[in-house]
């Protein structure tokens, strides 16, 4: 597919039909994501790869609690349905302590050195790396956020270091065809381009 094509496909889907993602494909979307650019080289990333339904069950099962999956919303409903579901995590500690490397110059690993969380900005460019590449292969794909208060039982569940943090999730499968576009993009209008570029001055 042309890279244009890909840009102007890519959209949030949230259902899925019942057939498995290729490993092989599974494997590309991680690959590619470890193509983003990092700070310092850092590659302070971690993937976690659901592709069991056991697995997928579990994440939705610590995120969401067992008892909205007995009795899902039809958002829940729908995004249940995706074979695939990958954890993009970043960790600070990597970022912090790669910057106090003799090449970097910094002699402390303090954090108001940042004037963003790079951790997170790196992870998020992989995760939209693994977007895109979804959309490369013909499949559908939708990144959501994780809970903050259901982050303990997903770490839990899946054995997450404490070093790492989840900075969403991305559900991955082929997605329900002749469905309409879902979510904000039905109420909300893509914003004209010369209402958010400001050349020169803004």
């Amino acid at each position: 597919m042309e890279f244009q094509d890909v840009v102007r496909r890519r959209r949030m889907v949230r259902r899925y039909d019942e057939r498995p993602v290729d490993p092989a494909v599974v494997t590309r979307l991680v690959d590619n994501a470890t193509r983003a650019p990092s700070a310092g080289f850092s590659q302070g990333w971690g993937f976690l790869v659901l592709d069991t339904p056991e697995d997928v069950h579990r994440y939705w099962e610590s995120t969401a609690g067992p008892d909205a999956m007995a009795e899902p919303d039809s958002w829940l409903a729908g995004m249940m349905t995706a074979p695939v579901v990958i954890v993009p995590c970043s960790s600070k500690a990597a970022y912090l302590g790669r910057y106090a490397e003799p090449d970097k110059g910094w002699t402390d690993q303090e954090e108001s050195r940042w004037p963003m969380p790079f951790w997170h900005m790196d992870t998020a460019m992989a995760s939209l790396l693994i977007l895109q590449t979804a959309v490369d292969e013909g499949l559908g794909a939708c990144f959501i956020g994780v809970p903050p208060e259901a982050y303990p039982a997903l770490k839990d569940a899946f054995g997450i270091p404490p070093q790492f943090d989840p900075v969403g999730a991305i559900t991955v499968g082929h997605r329900v065809p002749d469905l309409g576009a879902a979510g904000s993009p039905t109420r909300r209008p893509r914003k004209p381009v010369e209402d958010v570029v400001h050349r020169g001055r803004w």
